[in-house]
């Protein structure tokens, strides 16, 4: 029996149930469930029985199913509606017929390294250990990571996101997020005994120390970097009254500084590696005095992520970068893949996939920004594997090995 679907909704099969035989996994369910919901239409989800003989003098199909080849062995696609819902049946006839015009053997292109970087591990731990080790509520100023599955886990297990200190109650625990905060920030905290454990990425807080050190000998600090982004926001706080913000060549043409021979650059730490040395080239052509941080404030993960991908887009039909829209690095991914020449699009998850990505997509290379966890992309590569037999193949351009030290009180029992 299928699952109870009302009127006006429409059941896709999570497996096909066959006389008989076996029940049939279905794959892609994932995205074709996000299909319906970017349609306004409210699925469930649940077995779904196909017909056979014995239907017949049954009511008008009750299910639209297909069974294909996919990833090692057979794989589903069902749909169904209720008996008496005629428009229930015709978005499941049609939503089927669109996914299996889709289906063909792929090759997909795995970028590595991916996923989370040390930072992000770093700064998911404290929350996670923090959870684990006290009782009372435990606050988060802003989202501890930029990726919604993540900050959707953490709250389940009891963490508290909030946009500002002024919610956090006085003496309780707080904790700062992997892109750091500006010196009022932490002055507040102070004035309200709040306890803080600083979740800043090292690499961010690198940046601001430069920041400090380029202001104090008197230099203009240009910052080069995304208005509004949070670690931007507590790099500009650092030091305001000698920082400026610049995002491109443009911005650099009409920067009007106090002393043209006493001028330093910092960037965000996930910018996209030759738009800013675009963008660093004309500062020095502008200011030919101009001088930087010892070592590049981009961070490694960003540089390695975007070499990954580089390496294979052009190889690519599409390119899918796993990361949530406020994500910077994944951002910098899409963009990289279109300078490439290929089509590319950011998914939060394989609900986001869209059937008319793949309708020309024999090769598709994947990717996922530095604060998307890895099981994200398992579950594309399943969710692919069930609209025909999916080849991976990884390409590795570097491989990753640091790891950051957490602070002395969340690594106490």
């Amino acid at each position: 029996m299928n699952t109870p679907v009302s009127p006006g909704s429409v059941l896709v099969a999570d497996r096909l149930l066959i006389p008989g035989q076996p029940s049939i996994v279905c794959h892609a369910a994932q995205a074709v469930t996000g299909d319906l919901h970017r349609r306004g239409i409210t699925p469930v989800s649940g077995p779904v029985r196909v017909p056979d003989d014995t239907d017949r003098d049954r009511p008008p199909p009750l299910s639209f199913t297909a069974v294909l080849p996919g990833t090692g062995g057979q794989v589903g696609l069902g749909l169904s509606a209720t008996a008496h819902d005629p428009d229930g049946h015709a978005i499941a006839a049609t939503t089927l017929a669109t996914w299996l015009a889709v289906v063909r053997p792929r090759t997909l292109l795995l970028a590595s390294p991916r996923s989370f970087c040390a930072g992000v591990e770093r700064a998911i731990e404290i929350v996670e250990r923090l959870l684990d080790q006290r009782n009372g509520p435990i606050y988060v100023r802003k989202e501890i990571v930029h990726n919604a599955h993540v900050i959707a886990g953490l709250r389940a297990t009891g963490a508290v996101f909030v946009d500002e200190l002024d919610t956090v109650p006085d003496g309780a625990t707080v904790v700062f997020s992997a892109h750091g905060v500006s010196p009022a920030v932490r002055a507040e905290a102070a004035r309200r005994g709040l306890e803080v454990i600083d979740a800043t990425c090292p690499l961010v807080t690198k940046v601001h120390t430069e920041a400090r050190r380029f202001a104090e000998r008197g230099d203009t600090v240009v910052l080069i970097g995304h208005a509004g982004h949070e670690e931007v926001e507590g790099t500009l706080g650092e030091a305001p009254e000698h920082t400026v913000l610049v995002e491109n060549v443009d911005d650099v043409a009409n920067l009007v500084v106090q002393d043209p021979q006493r001028v330093s650059y910092l960037t965000q730490t996930t910018l996209a590696v030759d738009d800013t040395t675009e963008v660093i080239e004309a500062l020095r052509t502008r200011f030919p005095a101009l001088r930087g941080p010892g070592t590049a404030d981009i961070c490694y993960a960003t540089t390695n992520r975007q070499d990954a991908l580089k390496a294979i887009a052009g190889e690519a039909d599409l390119v899918l970068v796993i990361g949530s829209m406020n994500s910077s690095n994944s951002q910098r991914l899409v963009e990289l893949a279109h300078r490439a020449g290929t089509p590319a699009h950011l998914i939060n998850d394989a609900s986001n996939i869209r059937p008319e990505w793949l309708a020309d997509a024999g090769v598709i290379a994947l990717t996922a920004g530095a604060s998307a966890p890895a099981h994200l992309v398992e579950s594309v590569i399943t969710t692919l594997g069930g609209l025909g037999p999916v080849t991976v193949v990884e390409r590795a351009t570097s491989t990753e090995t640091m790891r950051f030290t957490l602070p002395i009180t969340v690594r106490q029992p």
